[in-house]
């Protein structure tokens, strides 16, 4: 029979008040008056900026010019992941995928692609390739469910709509101009009015932040100053060269005038109309166009170190897992390549440094990791458990220094152009890029030992004029080993290899020289 309940201060009880008293002290040991039993979840500022290579950061590349201070220092007090990838794209629009892959925790294969242009594999029923559900599933809406607050800025188009509309606070827009409305600085505004918003209102929910920039991306329409300062112009003739400065950016060390061989992707935007570049690839253009770039990327550090500085002035600072990446790299030279439409170290790879609560300082990791990855890990520092649809894994224990990776292969695609497109995939120091493109005309193999080859040099490196152009000298041996008799055994294992990989991820196309 149930008892009826006994008011705690009524007369009976005041007898046992002290005794309550002192077992509360004893089961709150830690507590202070005015404090949560529970502590507080951690907040997530999770910075993605639009085409960066992470070779045009010194914490990857020492002798860069550009100058990131509060990118070096988020490392310095950070984790810095040496092996981050973005899997790849059946775009033209590389971000597309990427985005729609760092929202989901799902690969390449196993994401939406618009209407009418479905990519996924025919022999596969859509449905179990992508859940049509899957938006309620992506970073927003599960990090809403867990009681977080959402908030939203970055560039319009090229994203996952469906997921974007379920951040609770969103104000995108697509800034790539010089000036504080037109650039960067609006995005750092957004944030800044948000958190102080918070701040007014006393709001103490966690907080999921995506902090997006429009820049990078052409057209790289910097700041005066900061063009000043790298010796670049907002070029926009393509009859004329822009002019010489010494203090542009030197070339890349893997600078190629052009490709050895057509990249497959005719007419692509990125290699002959993107604005101060166009289809040339001489120095005087290539150097300008990394000034403009720079320009736009050191602005970029001034502002996230607005947002941080903010974030400090509220307390917050330390409470708040903090990450940088890109959604792909960029060639801007290398290789005789302008875009991010292939599967070289420079573009394929992507930079990668987190901060926050508990994280070891001045750390560096392999990682092994994909930007698909992004979900599993955020939702793991939060204490949140991943959706059922998320195929990404959760990288934490590489970064407190439990595992130095999370996979052992990494596999890469490009078939946004003529199909089946561009393959790769890399296992320990060995890496396979292989092209099928324009209907057969084009069918290459490179085989890259990237400790002996860091760079990816080609034959083509090799020129004498070329090197004085550059400054690089290649050893005889840093060249493409796919037709030297010596490695044939490691060239079909790697062959297998990203077959396998193919298989696995529900590839819906072959190349030439696989079993169909």
């Amino acid at each position: 029979m149930l008892q009826p309940k006994r008011d705690l201060f009524s007369f009976q009880n005041w007898t046992l008040f002290p005794s309550l008293v002192i077992a509360c002290l004893l089961v709150l040991p830690n507590m202070t008056f005015g404090e949560k039993a529970v502590s507080k979840s951690p907040n997530i500022l999770f910075i993605i900026v639009d085409d960066q290579s992470p070779f045009d950061l010194r914490v990857y590349n020492e002798s860069t010019s550009l100058e990131t201070p509060t990118i070096d220092r988020l490392a310095a007090e950070g984790v810095v992941v040496d092996r981050a990838y973005q899997m790849g794209s059946w775009s033209g629009a590389v971000c597309t995928p990427s985005r729609h892959m760092v929202m989901s925790g799902r690969t390449v294969w196993h994401i939406p692609d618009r209407s009418k242009r479905t990519q996924n594999n025919p022999h596969i029923g859509k449905d179990q390739l992508v859940p049509p559900d899957l938006a309620d599933y992506t970073m927003a809406a599960v990090f809403n469910r867990a009681g977080y607050d959402t908030m939203r800025t970055c560039k319009n188009g090229n994203s996952y709509e469906a997921a974007n509309k379920k951040f609770s606070i969103r104000h995108d827009a697509t800034k790539r101009g010089g000036t504080a409305e037109s650039g960067s600085a609006w995005h750092a505004k957004q944030v800044l009015e948000y958190l102080g918003d918070r701040e007014s209102s006393k709001d103490e929910d966690p907080f999921l932040i995506y902090f997006g920039f429009s820049h990078p991306h052409d057209t790289r329409d910097g700041r005066p100053d900061l063009l000043e300062k790298y010796g670049a112009v907002n070029h926009s003739d393509p009859n004329t060269y822009p002019p010489k400065n010494d203090k542009q950016p030197a070339l890349p060390i893997n600078y190629l005038p052009e490709h050895p061989f057509h990249h497959g992707h005719p007419n692509l935007r990125d290699e002959v109309a993107v604005s101060g570049v166009w289809k040339r690839r001489d120095p005087l253009t290539i150097r300008n166009e990394l000034g403009r770039e720079f320009a736009c990327s050191e602005n970029i550090d001034q502002q996230i170190d607005r947002v941080l500085k903010k974030l400090e002035a509220m307390g917050e600072l330390e409470n708040t897992y903090i990450v940088y990446t890109s959604d792909h790299g960029m060639a801007i030279g290398r290789h005789g390549l302008q875009g991010k439409q292939n599967l070289y170290e420079h573009t394929w790879r992507v930079p990668y440094i987190v901060k926050g609560p508990g994280l070891p300082a001045g750390k560096r990791v392999q990682g092994n990791i994909y930007l698909l990855d992004t979900l599993a890990t955020l939702c793991d520092f939060a204490g949140i458990t991943p959706p059922e649809s998320n195929e990404g894994i959760s990288f934490r224990k590489v970064l407190e220094g439990q595992e130095s990776t999370v996979r052992d292969t990494l596999f890469g695609v490009y078939c946004g152009g003529t199909k089946p497109g561009m393959r790769s995939v890399r296992k320990g120091d060995w890496k396979l890029i292989k092209y099928d493109v324009l209907d057969g005309t084009v069918r290459e193999t490179q085989l890259i030992n990237l400790k002996e080859n860091p760079h990816e040099f080609l034959q083509e490196h090799h020129s004498q004029k070329l090197q004085e152009l550059t400054g690089a000298k290649p050893e005889e041996h840093q060249i493409n080993l796919a037709d030297d008799p010596k490695y044939a055994k490691k060239l079909a294992e790697m062959e297998a290899l990203l077959a396998k990989e193919m298989q696995r991820l529900d590839d819906p196309y072959r190349l030439w020289d696989q079993a169909q």
